[in-house]
């Protein structure tokens, strides 16, 4: 297996800037990155905010695909792009609190890890820059949906 280049522009975005290279936990590492993106994009109208998530997603399948096949192993541990664009899925539409950006980022690590089904079977089929994003996309989706339910639930 290859090191990743982080002066190649593609593998640096793939590794989350840096954070996927943490020697423990670089899924958490990564999804701790994305917070001060999301705090940037949470300023953005519900409209601009879900554009962004749309290009990170549409981005990240060839970004994680890419960076894969150059370090010659399927979906390294240090990429997090796909943690990026799932805590941002698990984030939308959520009050920017912080109370609320700890739970979404909790609820998001936990659908990661545990990858309920159909998550760690679709993660187990499914190869490729879509395969590496796809089960971060639906850990993010399944976080949002309880997120949602707890934000209505018992708003701040």
């Amino acid at each position: 297996m290859k090191a990743p280049n982080l002066k190649n522009p593609i593998h640096l975005l793939a590794f989350g800037f840096g954070s996927g290279l943490a020697p423990v936990a670089p899924g958490t590492f990564g999804t701790l990155a994305a917070i001060p993106f999301y705090l940037l994009m949470a300023q953005l109208p519900l409209a601009g905010y879900l554009l962004v998530v749309v290009l990170v997603i549409l981005a990240g399948v060839p970004i994680c695909g890419r960076t894969s096949r150059d370090l010659g192993v399927h979906d390294h541990a240090g990429i997090v792009w796909d943690e990026f664009a799932g805590f941002f899925v698990t984030i939308i539409a959520v009050p920017l609190a912080w109370q609320w950006v700890l739970a979404g980022f909790l609820l998001f690590r936990l659908f990661d890890i545990l990858k309920p089904w159909p998550i760690g079977w679709l993660d187990r089929r499914v190869g490729g820059g879509l395969g590496i994003m796809l089960d971060d996309l639906l850990a993010g989706s399944f976080a949002w949906l309880v997120l949602q339910f707890l934000v209505h639930r018992f708003p701040l």
